[in-house]
């Protein structure tokens, strides 16, 4: 059975910093690319970053780019997300998901999802 669980997610001051945790199980976590999206309070599902399934590619959603580093531990089946200079309205539940298909945004599996409120 593929589980993904999200952890590090908490309340953060604007201009903090938090990592999020997706530990990946059920399934071989080097064969496949994996990404964060987010969906924020009243809103949409947003991109916000993915990796390729070595590591040696990553994408960033605009108004992340300086601000967030997807990385990944194939060795430990875990995914990160370092989260710096955080803002209010980066507010959102964070969902790791595993990407399917040749592109970066379908997914076939998501996580339960791990909170993050910037908030002073």
């Amino acid at each position: 059975e593929v589980q993904l669980v999200e952890s590090g997610g908490g309340l953060v001051q604007p201009g903090g910093s938090l990592r999020l945790s997706c530990a990946a199980s059920g399934f071989t976590f080097d064969d496949y690319a994996m990404s964060w999206v987010r969906q924020a309070p009243g809103k949409g599902l947003e991109w916000v970053s993915a990796i390729s399934w070595n590591g040696g590619s990553t994408y960033y959603a605009e108004s992340m780019k300086g601000r967030f580093t997807i990385s990944r531990d194939n060795a430990k089946n875990t995914l990160y997300l370092q989260m710096n200079s955080l803002k209010s309205e980066d507010t959102a539940v964070y969902y790791c998901a595993r990407v399917y298909g040749l592109g970066y945004h379908e997914y076939d599996y998501w996580g339960q999802g791990t909170q993050v409120t910037v908030s002073s």
